[in-house]
Formats: C-alpha cells, structure tokens, sequence
C-alpha cells in the first residue's frame, strides 16, 4: 500500500516545531565533540528516568503506526521497524497487549528491544529504560539478533525476515569486527543510527564504563563503542552510522515521536531536531600530529581523602581532553586544567602526572610529576552523605544527598542500590546511576516521578526516575555507593525494616559530619510521613562552610607567603593554628594594606588559616 511517511530534507535549522524555546541554548558557533558536550548537558539535565515496566503502555504514545497501512487518526497498531513492510500490508501486527517473554516464530508477538544491548550497560537505569533507543519490535527477530550489533550484512546470511531485515557476517567497511550484526531495512537506517548517536551523546561521561571493545580478540567483539567519551564509537562504526544518517533522513514519524518522548521523558534527540549536527561532530578530519604536554603541573590543596591539581594547558590547539594518572595508573580525565582527585587515603604519598589528548586520540609525553602526601585527618566528610530519606503516601519517595567532601565530586561512580524481597530472600535489582557534578557544600535530590511533595517539586530535584531505588514502601534496604562500594546506607540488609522505615522522613542530624556503610537511626530525627521542609536546602552547618568559598588561597602547599583573593579588607582578625586546635600566629586588620600572610616562620607541615570565622586548610613546605 502507499505509504504516507514523508522524509525530510537535511538542513541546518531546526526542523520541529515543538522545541522548547531556548531548549539549545549555548550550542551557537560550536562544533565537533565541545558541540557534542553541551548537548550531552542539555539531554542529561532534568530527564525523567521512567521504570522498565512504563515503557509498554508508553509506546501507546510513541510507537503507533499512523504512518504506513493505518489510519493517522485511529490506531492502536505498534510501529516494529524490524517487521515493517513500507510499501505493502505486514505480515503481521500487534497491539501493546501482545507483549511476550520469548518466541518460537515470527509474528507471535513483541518485545521491548534494546537497540543499544543491555549487556553494554549491565542492565543499569537511567539506561535500561531510555524511549529513545528502547522500542517495540517482534519477540523472534529481538532473541535472534540478540546482542549483535546494527551493520551491513555481507555474503553469508543466517536469516532473512517478513520484511527482508536480514542478520548475516558483518561487512562494514575497514571494521575488524566480522561476527553477526543485524542490518535493517533502508527505511530505518538512519533512525537506527540517530538512536544510536543519541547514546553516545546522552551518556558521555559513562561510556568509559560500559562493555565496549576492548578484547584481544576484536573480530570477535560486538560492542562498536571504543570506550572514548567524545567519539564514542570505533571510527569504522562512525562512518556507517554517518552513512545511514544520509541515506535515510530524518522523517514526520521520528519528529513526532521525538515530541512524544520529550512529552514523557523531557529530554529530545538533538539529530532529529537538527540533523546537520552529526557531521558538525564526527565529520572533523584529526591530524596526525600528538599535542605539547601539559606544564607546571602543581598541588592546589591537600587534604586527607583528595588532592587537587592544576596545570598550564598544552599549548596544541586541538585539545580536547586531559588523563590523570596516579602513580602511573589512570584514574580521571577533564576537559579543563584542574581536578580534584578524591577516594584516597590518609598519610599516604602519592605521584600524578599529565597528558593532553586530541580529536584523534593522540597523547602528549607526560607532564611534569608531582608528589603529594594526604594529610592524617581533615575537617571534610571523606564521602558524599544521605541527608534525607522520606517515605510517604502513594508515589511520595525522596532522598537528598549532600557533597561536604571540601571539592566537587564527579558522580558518574555513583549509584543507588535497594535490596527487594525474593520468596524467603533478598537480592539487589540492578542499580540507578548518578551523573554530572556536584559541588563542594551543594545537596541535591531524588524523587520518583509521581511525587506530590506540598513543599517540594518534580522540577527542583536533581534525579527523577521511576527506577525500582525509588519505589520503596519502607521495608527495603537502601544505599548510596561508590563503584561496587557502600558508602551510605538506610536500613539493614537481608531483613524487613517495616517498623523503622516505613511512612517516615528521616532527616540526619547536624552533628553528623561523615556517611556510614552500617546504618544507626540514633543518627537520624524523625518525622511524620510526607515531611519535606527544607528539602534540598544547606543545613546551617553547612550554609556556614558555603560561606569559606568567599576566599581562596593561594598557593598550597606554599614556601613564605600565603595570598588570599576576595573581599578582605572587612577581615579582622587571622589566626594560624595546629590541628590539635593551638594558635601559632595572630594578625589584627591583617589586609589592611595587603593581600597575604607570612608563614615563613611555620614549621613544615598542615595548618588551618582561620580569617574570622572561616578557615582553610594549607601546607608549609
């Protein structure tokens, strides 16, 4: 039959009418992967992470067939774009209601298809349960093609479906994979290759984490993702999925269910909403030229759980990144000149180094070496802390989690994880992960999407997902952690915590500085179900170390002089002290006429610089 699906021309300006007005905001004049990093900030901020169990009567809003062989106005008819016949009736269809475990045949019903595989992510949320790549397709062809990846299918075929979908051996050109892969038909190619871009955008930043190729073996890997947070995939990979995104352009179903998604999940595909992006980012031509090394690589702070480091940037003009190595072993990477290097223990030495990296992937030589030894104790919590637990009515579930650590914390390792009751035992749902930055001093919060806070709402909170963390009644045990590692923890494992947990908002009390992987309720106040003051706001004991941010010092470690910059002159007094409390040094009016202090007098070693009320750690050489 005819089919009413219309493609759109490739142009540069956006092409829905249904974007948010100032929803690009800041991508103007960028290019290549700084475009392809403020738009992973735009779709990772404020989404709504909705449970795997959502999706099905989801797809009643993203995924009916108006387009093909059913009327626009009237249909209940799932688009699968692995059954698809364009140009005539299907060999079969389905409606939300034939959602099936497995299949012995095509055409018995439908499954929820990954098209980036679960395995890649673990099964994990905010993953597991994206709509942009998470779609309705025949529960036969999804187990075959199973975690094979999108490709061009070369002369030996294994099957070839109702709609002449077809797996067979991989022939992308200059790819070393030569496995399986799943090539689907022409009217879907470069819906297939913007879903998948549309990954490698909205998790930059994790996809170092995730199974991507990294075998001895590469002919045998299925995973295209490189491990790179910029590129993303193997450039091999790029080039087809730049192929297909020219050969099929973008079309009125995927503007309409891009509104649909952005409508349930608020965020949008940026390659549906202007196509010209995908060259704009992976279409630069890299040299082949390694970048200068980074220089001046110095000790900003020290501190017992993190030091922070800073560097004059590499001189080569097509930096894209830096990797911190920690005694010779990589631990982080930034697109800036400094870092804040945490999960380390006290009185221990440790050496960094440098190296500056560009859009092709080549290294600088290593930048100077500097050597740190963290001090026996601090004034900062060693880790993120839960601050609020809050259990209410119906869908009424929140946690607020707060950074006193003394510097902004990467959250990309962190995730929440619930134990649920299976029979007469308990297991741990695969996790929600946390993302972005958070600063020193700064609290954020989770909420489930059908939250109705009086004092609190949707919009405000950092995290929204429906993700099994954030549907507990009370009985779950709960926790924050660190890679594999509890950090915080509400409830006791292995057990009912019905009588301490449930219909509660637990707000942890100020005297409690560091989080604790045993949980303690002395360390909690209590109130009633459905109590959210001051959720999402600073303590006064933390409103108070906000306030040290008003100053910097400089430098530290230091040899004579100290420099503070901010307003100082309303200082009255200074003090340096030991940290058994003793005041070493006093000054009245100390910037008077100046911007420093002495300390050529100290001893080597760790001090505090109290300026009235405020004090800031720093080290004598």
């Amino acid at each position: 039959m005819k089919k009413f699906l219309l493609p759109i021309i490739l142009i540069s300006s956006y092409i829905s009418a249904q974007i948010p007005a100032g929803y690009y905001d800041g991508t103007t004049g960028l290019t290549g992967y700084a475009l392809k990093s403020k738009l992973h900030e735009i779709v990772s901020a404020k989404n709504i992470s909705w449970h795997y169990g959502d999706l099905t009567n989801y797809y009643n809003q993203t995924d009916l067939d108006k387009y093909y062989d059913h009327d626009a106005t009237n249909t209940t008819i799932l688009l699968d774009i692995y059954s698809e016949i364009p140009t005539g009736p299907d060999a079969y269809e389905y409606t939300t209601a034939n959602i099936i475990g497995s299949a012995a045949t095509e055409g018995l019903g439908w499954n929820r298809e990954h098209m980036m595989p679960q395995s890649t992510f673990y099964s994990n949320y905010p993953m597991y349960s994206d709509l942009f790549y998470v779609v309705p397709t025949d529960a036969k062809i999804n187990q075959l093609r199973s975690n094979y990846p999108y490709g061009i299918a070369g002369s030996t075929n294994f099957y070839t479906f109702t709609n002449t979908s077809k797996i067979g051996n991989s022939a992308i050109p200059n790819w070393v994979y030569t496995g399986r892969v799943y090539e689907p038909i022409n009217e879907f190619k470069g819906d297939v290759a913007r879903s998948l871009l549309y990954f490698a955008v909205r998790f930059e930043g994790k996809l170092g984490t995730f199974n991507y190729n990294n075998s001895t073996n590469p002919a045998s890997d299925t995973n295209p993702l490189d491990g790179t947070e910029e590129r993303a995939f193997e450039p091999a990979y790029i080039a087809m999925l730049l192929q297909w995104h020219q050969q099929d352009p973008v079309s009125q179903r995927e503007i309409d269910r891009n509104n649909s998604v952005y409508a349930l999940q608020k965020n949008r595909n940026p390659f549906i909403d202007n196509p010209s992006w995908v060259n704009a980012i992976w279409g630069q031509a890299p040299d082949a030229v390694a970048p200068q090394s980074p220089t001046n690589l110095t000790i900003t702070q020290n501190s017992a759980y993190f030091t922070t480091l800073s560097w004059a940037p590499s001189s080569s003009t097509d930096v894209i990144g830096y990797k911190i190595y920690q005694n010779g072993a990589l631990v982080a990477s930034t697109k800036g000149n400094s870092i804040s290097i945490d999960h380390l223990t006290p009185s221990t030495t440790y050496n960094f180094t440098v190296k500056a990296y560009d859009n092709g992937y080549l290294y600088s030589p290593d930048s100077n070496t500097v050597s740190t030894t963290t001090l026996a104790s601090d004034i900062y919590a060693r880790d993120l802390i839960i601050t609020k637990y809050l259990e209410g009515t119906s869908n009424n579930k929140g946690l607020e989690i707060t950074n006193r650590t003394g510097h902004p914390v990467n959250l990309n390792d962190y995730r929440l994880s619930i134990q649920l009751p299976s029979g007469s035992n308990y297991y741990f749902p695969a996790p929600y992960e946390l993302e972005g930055t958070v600063q020193n001093n700064e609290t954020f919060v989770v909420l489930n999407p059908g939250a109705n806070f009086s004092c609190y709402t949707i919009d405000q909170a950092k995290f929204v997902t429906a993700a099994p963390q954030m549907t507990f009644s009370g009985s779950q045990y709960l926790e924050l952690r660190y890679k594999s590692s509890t950090i915080d923890a509400i409830g006791s494992t292995g057990q009912s915590n019905t009588s301490i947990l449930s219909n509660v908002s637990l707000y942890r009390k100020a005297n409690i500085s560091q989080p604790t992987a045993t949980f303690n309720l002395s360390e909690w106040d209590s109130y009633a179900s459905n109590y959210c003051q001051n959720l999402g706001v600073l303590s006064a004991s933390d409103a108070l170390y906000t306030k040290n941010e008003e100053f910097k010092i400089y430098p530290n470690p230091v040899n004579e002089t100290i420099f503070v910059n901010g307003k100082v002159e309303n200082v009255k007094n200074a003090q340096i002290l030991d940290f058994s409390g003793k005041v070493i040094q006093i000054e009245n009016l100390p910037f008077k006429n100046k911007k420093n202090i002495s300390v050529q007098n100290l001893t080597p070693g760790s001090y505090l610089l109290k300026l009235d009320d405020k004090a800031y750690q720093f080290i004598k050489k």
